[in-house]
């Protein structure tokens, strides 16, 4: 007789085999589709497996409307790397009271003290890719694996770093399915969206900060740059490894 755990790990591979052809299905069948509808197949599909990714920018907010719209209990998480802008975290406060919505807070194993200990000050400075892994990636991986798909604000008009993204597609990175409902709007539809609603949202969107993460790793767009050009500014690096495309290029990463 099969022991538990190979039985478990059977009927996981199961599940991914299904889930990935339910995303084959409906990444056909919802190219085109509203965000409400993509929202619509995630929850019926996934239930309680389906998680909403916020980092309180413009686009997520968008969804945390949506989402409350369609079915309030879900959950949604944020990453506190222990660096994000006090804007940020008002505004998370603003959306809690807004929706009556308790936002799960996702931390990294090691805190800013550990972290200088192991790797030294200032390592966002010197190595931004293992600062990212440490404070975004990997908590962001612990957290998915009680999740079978999750959602994000990912738009390809952000970047070309992700203007192959899907509205549905497979996470080969987590092994799950990955939305993106806001996939083919414009900024001017997230802003309208946003002010139809009176959605609560970051003030430093007004100010030249269309992308918002961390603190240090944050600045002002210059006026004909794309939506990312302020993140990283100076290194060859504009994502935080948080998504990739099926082809193995960055397609995303808040």
């Amino acid at each position: 007789m099969l022991n538990r755990s190979k039985m478990a790990t059977m009927s996981t591979e199961v599940a991914e085999v299904s889930d990935q052809e339910a995303v084959k299905e409906a990444a056909q069948a919802l190219r085109r589709s509203s965000p409400q509808e993509v929202l619509q197949w995630g929850v019926g599909r996934f239930g309680n497996s389906f998680t909403l990714a916020c980092s309180f920018g413009l686009e997520d907010v968008v969804l945390v409307d949506m989402l409350f719209q369609l079915n309030p209990e879900i959950e949604i998480f944020y990453l506190d790397t222990d660096l994000l802008f006090a804007e940020t975290h008002q505004t998370r406060e603003r959306l809690s009271k807004r929706y009556g919505k308790h936002f799960i807070r996702v931390v990294p194993e090691l805190s800013l003290k550990e972290q200088e200990e192991d790797y030294g000050e200032t390592l966002w400075k010197r190595d931004p890719h293992t600062c990212c892994a440490i404070r975004k990636v990997e908590p962001l991986r612990r957290f998915l694996s009680d999740y079978r798909a999750w959602c994000t604000g990912i738009r390809r008009e952000q970047s070309p770093t992700r203007s192959q993204a899907e509205t549905v597609e497979w996470d080969e990175i987590f092994q799950m399915a990955k939305l993106n409902p806001l996939a083919h709007w414009t900024i001017e539809e997230v802003w309208d969206y946003v002010h139809k609603n009176r959605v609560p949202f970051n003030p430093m969107h007004e100010q030249m900060y269309p992308s918002i993460g961390c603190i240090p790793c944050t600045q002002q767009v210059r006026p004909g740059e794309d939506s990312r050009a302020g993140r990283w500014r100076g290194m060859s690096r504009t994502e935080c490894g948080l998504h990739q495309h099926q082809s193995g290029s960055l397609a995303g990463g808040k």
